[in-house]
C-alpha cells in the first residue's frame, strides 16, 4: 500500500461515515469510523516525508470529508440537546439569571 492508497482509504471511509451519519445508522458509523482510523494509521506509518501535489490534493480533499462529518456530529448533538430540553420543560437552554455568574467590581 502507498501513501497515495492510504489516502484514498481515509477518503472512502469519510464518504462512508457520512452516509451512515444521514442514515443513523449506528454500526455502519462504528465500521466506517474504524476505517478510517486504520487508514489514518497506514498514512502515518509513511512517516512526514514531503508530499507532492497530488497528495496535498488528497489530504486536502480527506480534510473537508472530515469537517463535513464533524458539522454533521455537531448539528447532531445540538438537536438531541433541544430535544431533551423540551422534554425537562429546560426549553431556555439553561439559562437562569444569577446562576454561575458573579459581577465583579
Amino acid at each position: 500500500m502507498t501513501r497515495r492508497d492510504a489516502l484514498i482509504r481515509v477518503i472512502e471511509s469519510l464518504h462512508a461515515e457520512i452516509a451512515a451519519l444521514k442514515a443513523n445508522d449506528v454500526a455502519a458509523l462504528e465500521s466506517a469510523t474504524q476505517d478510517k482510523l486504520a487508514g489514518i494509521e497506514a498514512v502515518a506509518s509513511f512517516g512526514g516525508a514531503p508530499a507532492g501535489p497530488e497528495l496535498r490534493g488528497l489530504a486536502e480533499e480527506a480534510n473537508r470529508l472530515n469537517e463535513t462529518c464533524r458539522i454533521y456530529v455537531n448539528l447532531m448533538a445540538a438537536n438531541v440537546r433541544r430535544r431533551l430540553q423540551n422534554l425537562t420543560g429546560d426549553a431556555g437552554g439553561g439559562y437562569r439569571p444569577g446562576m454561575g455568574l458573579k459581577a465583579y467590581a
